[in-house]
């Protein structure tokens, strides 16, 4: 049995500061004097406090068991939406009567929206301008400036003073993060010319445009890699069929079901996928020792890289990289749970439920959470990056859409995954292809780090134009 590692307390010097009692305010909380003290707006513009120049309107949400409330024409935007600087639309829709019979209201075109209640508040602050007319639910806000400021001026300099407006405005609470409406009233707002703030949006719209550019170019290159490894494989996908009665119904032998899933998905998956040129073998054969489940800690937040990283579902994308913040740590931590490189984590529940990642050497260390599954790879039969690979192809997405059991959320155990057949050509192949593979999620990476470039430079300069 391990010992289990204790989490020592870890300070940074450079954030250890001493305040008078007068100087305290409404709340105690460090961060936002340490931003109060350290970074001061002196604007070179008259600044007048956001209430004074903003009309604040909040949201609802209609009754969801009243479908004549549901799948309207009216756009009901939540956090979810909330992913790029314009809203165009939305994934909910409400009809007039689910507004009349709500607290929501519809904001006009050109509105500020601004997420006000929402875990996300930890790190970012999501605000868009609507390019559509939008009702909005309980956890936004919507803001419609005064004549004297532009819509999207505003978000701007909201965006990109995020970091430092954030700690001024955010009360953490033990379930979700949310902004204080009085504090968030006090914030000061740069008022400068009209011809000023214009400049300031078309920085901001070069910098966007730049960014869809880059993760226009990158989603294609990702794109590519199924192509070529389907190719190299000799693997056939079947034709995407639509969802309707006829295409679901099937006749199927008894023999050609027995001994085997009696489950539709999965028969169908066998039977319209063709095999790989090269002998698959499941990977329970591919492995150095027996799949382990993550640990069942509770996060708590890492000041810094100094403490050990708790590497979580929501941590990892749809592409399997590791997000570069700093993420959660824990504050009992057993051996057992350290990641060691080339270790491969699979999702085995919920929604995320095959997202694949694999680790490699951050410099710090990190261990594994409880909702993820490790397998460790015998190199000299399969290289991890090769199966890792394999996780991202459509093929592998199809396996897991078919054998997935829905029991309240879908699921994949490990004797579920041990059975997953993989095709295995000779090593060398295997290193041609995840050489192939690297090189292009290297260039995709490339271009996300010219975007946030672009972004960063598109700041520095709306920061020369709005600071002393």
């Amino acid at each position: 049995m391990t010992k289990p590692y204790t989490l020592s307390p870890s300070l940074n010097p450079n954030k250890v500061f001493i305040l008078q009692k007068s100087e305290l305010e409404k709340r105690l909380d460090p961060a936002f004097y340490y931003e109060l003290r350290n970074n001061k707006f002196e604007f070179a513009h008259p600044s007048k406090k956001i209430s004074r120049i903003v009309k604040t309107y909040s949201g609802g949400t209609p009754n969801k068991s009243i479908p004549s409330y549901w799948d309207g024409e009216i756009c009901w935007a939540s956090p979810k939406d909330m992913k790029g600087f314009y809203l165009f639309d939305t994934q909910d829709k409400i009809t007039t009567e689910g507004v009349k019979n709500s607290a929501t209201i519809v904001a006009p075109v050109g509105s500020v929206v601004i997420v006000f209640r929402s875990g996300i508040l930890q790190h970012t602050l999501p605000v868009c301008v609507t390019k559509v007319e939008t009702s909005i639910n309980q956890d936004l806000k919507v803001l419609v400036p005064s004549s004297e400021i532009l819509p999207e001026y505003l978000a701007t300099f909201l965006k990109t003073y995020e970091k430092r407006i954030l700690p001024r405005i955010v009360k953490h609470s033990t379930t979700v993060q949310s902004i204080n409406q009085e504090e968030f009233n006090q914030l000061l707002i740069p008022i400068p010319e009209i011809e000023i703030q214009k400049k300031i949006i078309d920085i901001n719209k070069l910098a966007l445009e730049q960014k869809q550019q880059n993760e226009a170019e990158a989603e294609n290159l990702l794109a590519s890699i199924d192509d070529y490894l389907m190719k190299e494989l000799g693997i056939t996908l079947p034709e995407p069929t639509e969802n309707t009665l006829k295409s679901r119904i099937f006749i199927a032998s008894f023999k050609e079901i027995s001994g085997d899933r009696f489950d539709p998905l999965w028969f169908l998956y066998l039977k319209n996928t063709s095999n790989s040129k090269y002998p698959e073998k499941p990977l329970k054969s591919l492995l150095s020792e027996n799949p382990q489940y993550g640990a069942n800690e509770i996060g708590i937040e890492r000041v810094d890289y100094g403490q050990p990283r708790y590497v979580r579902i929501t941590d990892i994308n749809e592409i399997g990289d590791l997000s570069d913040e700093l993420g959660k740590t824990s504050r009992n931590i057993e051996e057992k749970y350290f990641l060691d490189d080339n270790d491969i984590l699979l999702a085995r529940s919920g929604n995320t439920v095959g997202k694949a990642y694999l680790h490699k050497a951050l410099g710090y260390s990190c261990f594994f959470a409880g909702y993820m599954i490790r397998f460790k790879i015998n190199s000299t039969i399969a290289l991890p990056y090769y199966v890792f690979a394999f996780t991202q192809s459509s093929i592998f997405k199809l396996w897991t859409k078919a054998i997935q059991r829905s029991t309240g959320q879908p699921n994949i155990n490990s004797e579920e995954y041990k059975n997953l057949h993989i095709p295995i050509p000779p090593l060398a192949k295997q290193k041609e292809i995840a050489n192939h593979v690297s090189v292009i999620r290297q260039q995709a990476q490339q271009l996300k780090d010219k975007t946030i470039e672009a972004l960063a430079l598109a700041s520095r300069e709306i920061e020369n134009i709005l600071l002393n």
